[in-house]
């Protein structure tokens, strides 16, 4: 059986290393290689003892162009600048590209969509198979309660996360508006401090914790007069989000161009 050739761009970052250790337990798949920035530590290192998997005889690179020219897919969970021109690269080459980078911008996932035009690249701001059937969830959830029900979206992560609130939590955010039929960004309540007044009707709120080495841990509330609807994912580990993006590139090798999620992977 031919293997499916998977690169990591940012490998020597937690997830990279992650990602390189669930590779190397998958038989459909075969390590191609890794790189991170110009100038960073883990450059020139061994990518297989930087995994802890023991020696590969491939370095930690610095050139993803190259990465790309070799792979049939490459999983992405570097930053939002790092992400946006790792698309390009992928639209060139004509190469899966997975991204697992949140905190985007506009202009980025435009940059990003152009590139789908060219090659198949699944985004999502989270690869779990037990977050994407919450989306799903909080979807029917807020469509089946009205907004006598006001819906908070709770997170916590590991105090190195940068971005907040999380994509993840954005995206259940964004499923309970597209359940109660509305625009996130106007009902998005993200900051309370201070006097602010009794809650408006219809607002989806978002608290955001942060501390330890939380993996992720979400919940989306529904809290009504007399009784309340929690919904929650936790991650115990970052594996749960290297097997996702492991699956997506599976999935996206040889697929038609397009800007893909995983609930196209997943067939949710």
């Amino acid at each position: 059986m031919e293997k499916t050739r998977i690169g990591v761009v940012g490998c020597s970052g937690r997830m990279g290393r992650m990602i390189l250790r669930t590779l190397a337990a998958v038989p459909e798949c075969a390590i191609a290689g890794g790189t991170e920035a110009p100038g960073a530590a883990a450059a020139g290192d061994d990518i297989g003892g930087l995994a802890g998997l023991g020696p590969l005889g491939m370095v930690v690179g610095d050139d993803p162009a190259a990465l790309f020219a070799r792979c049939d897919a490459v999983i992405d969970f570097t930053t939002p600048a790092a992400s946006a021109a790792h698309a390009e690269m992928a639209s060139r080459a004509r190469v899966a590209h997975v991204i697992g980078t949140t905190g985007l911008d506009e202009a980025q996932m435009a940059t990003i969509g152009r590139a789908a035009a060219q090659t198949a690249i699944v985004h999502a701001p989270n690869m779990s198979l037990g977050v994407n059937v919450l989306l799903a969830l909080v979807t029917r959830a807020a469509m089946a309660l009205d907004a006598n029900f006001d819906i908070e979206v709770v997170e916590m992560h590991h105090r190195h996360k940068v971005d907040a609130p999380s994509g993840t939590a954005l995206a259940l955010g964004r499923a309970a508006a597209t359940g109660r039929r509305v625009d996130l960004d106007a009902v998005a309540q993200r900051v309370r401090d201070g006097i602010t007044g009794p809650r408006r009707r219809g607002d989806i709120g978002f608290a955001t914790l942060r501390g330890g080495d939380v993996a992720g841990d979400h919940t989306v509330i529904f809290a009504g007069d007399g009784e309340r609807i929690e919904l929650t994912h936790k991650a115990s580990s970052r594996e749960v989000f290297a097997r996702g993006a492991i699956k997506a590139a599976l999935w996206a090798h040889g697929k038609p161009p397009g800007l893909y999620a995983m609930t196209d992977v997943l067939g949710l």
